[in-house]
């Protein structure tokens, strides 16, 4: 199982470098009809969650990744491939009088557009004392404080620190303690805008693929020990990517798994879900 999930690992984020790169290539405006805000007439998720937009956003044929909001909560990306995306591609939606319509933009503009919502990981490793250390992923607060990690794909190693944003330059990172970096496979933090909190997730001792976590942030400055986010959220598939939309509503995931075709090739599958941020709150130690 262990390889399996090697197999996996690779695969989703040879999909998510790939997607840094995406191409804006000729979507059919009909896979994405008009539709009234908010969240495409979906009810909102209560403390289950749910496929987002299935049918729309989540296919059955398409692989897509968690979807990144903007701040004014009026236009979000994710990334498709599969099926006839031959490569992954960058699909933006944009709500103009209330509502849900494709944006049109040009395939080179791609990664300028992402740099709206948060700063490309080139950039973050360009900075000093980042330059030297290989950095796969990152969250930010409002402070400018920078979670991120590392990880080794062949065996499932790494780590996650931390580095405060001082008079506009950032300290040398520190790495987190026992109580976020246990197990494997510690990735896809997501930090609270106030630093309350932080998500993400790992694959702990007895568990075959990875789970979402949560610790809390005590008086002291400290985090708590780490919190399984439930059976709702945390199945034997692939929970990944969690994050909470900007308005604090949601907590977004990415959901997944691996198959085997006819051929014995391996292909991901997966789709984004969404449940009411509540959950959040009532896992909070009291």
């Amino acid at each position: 199982m262990k390889n399996y999930y090697v197999v996996f690992a690779i695969l989703v984020f040879a999909l998510f470098l790939k997607a840094c790169n995406t191409r804006n290539q000729n979507v059919n405006d009909s896979d994405f009809p008009r539709l009234e805000h908010p969240f495409f007439s979906q009810k909102p998720p209560g403390l289950t969650p749910e496929l987002f937009a299935p049918g729309i956003v989540a296919t059955e044929e398409h692989l897509e990744t968690v979807v990144t909001f903007s701040s004014d909560m009026k236009e979000f990306y994710f990334t498709r491939s599969g099926g006839k995306y031959k490569e992954p591609t960058l699909i933006v939606m944009q709500n103009k009088n209330n509502q849900w319509n494709k944006k049109s933009f040009v395939s080179a503009d791609a990664d300028k557009y992402k740099k709206q919502f948060t700063p490309s990981l080139s950039e973050i490793k360009s900075l000093e004392p980042f330059k030297d250390i290989p950095i796969v992923g990152f969250s930010v607060s409002s402070k400018g404080t920078l979670y991120f990690y590392v990880l080794d794909f062949t065996d499932g190693s790494g780590h996650m620190s931390y580095s405060h944003l001082i008079n506009g330059k950032y300290e040398t990172p520190q790495k987190m303690s026992k109580t976020i970096n246990t197990g494997k496979y510690i990735a896809h933090p997501f930090i609270a805008p106030d630093e309350s909190y932080l998500i993400w997730d790992a694959e702990k001792e007895g568990e075959n693929t990875p789970d979402i976590y949560i610790s809390f942030r005590q008086k002291d400055g400290s985090w708590s020990a780490a919190i399984n986010m439930g059976d709702n959220i945390n199945t034997p598939l692939y929970e990944q990517h969690a994050r909470v939309t900007p308005d604090g509503k949601y907590l977004f995931f990415w959901k997944g798994d691996v198959k085997v075709r006819e051929d014995g090739s391996n292909h991901v599958i997966g789709s984004p879900f969404w449940v009411d941020a509540q959950i959040i709150e009532n896992l909070r130690p009291k």
